[in-house]
């Protein structure tokens, strides 16, 4: 038989739609270029600050322009497209850092060195 289908050949019906909260968002994506936030009004009216655009990264208390994405080890073609996301290595003024968070979900780029070979 067919998925989804009775034995009998009827179809199943669906119980209920989806609720708001259980769809989801439509994707963001951080990338390199003159900084530009969104402001979000999240389930029960509060509001989620939204990385767009970033060229500035903090990195132990100070803010560092960004020069290139070197690498993302998650995606190596969102190297290439200049996309920051968790984990993506970025080359600064100060050398070579590592995103610590979440940029799309915090409004902000964290950063940690990377020990230089």
């Amino acid at each position: 038989m067919n998925r989804g289908k009775k034995t009998s050949g009827g179809k199943y019906t669906r119980s209920r739609k989806k609720r708001k909260f259980e769809i989801a968002g439509q994707r963001r994506i951080v990338k390199l270029g003159k900084n530009k936030r969104k402001n979000l009004r999240t389930l029960g009216g509060k509001l989620k600050t939204v990385l767009l655009m970033a060229n500035t990264v903090n990195v132990e208390k100070k803010k560092v322009e960004i020069k290139n994405v070197l690498e993302t080890p998650s995606n190596r073609f969102l190297a290439r497209q200049n996309i920051i996301t968790k984990g993506t290595i970025l080359q600064t003024d100060s050398g070579k850092v590592k995103v610590t968070n979440r940029p799309s979900q915090e409004g902000v780029i964290n950063g940690v060195l990377v020990k230089q070979d």
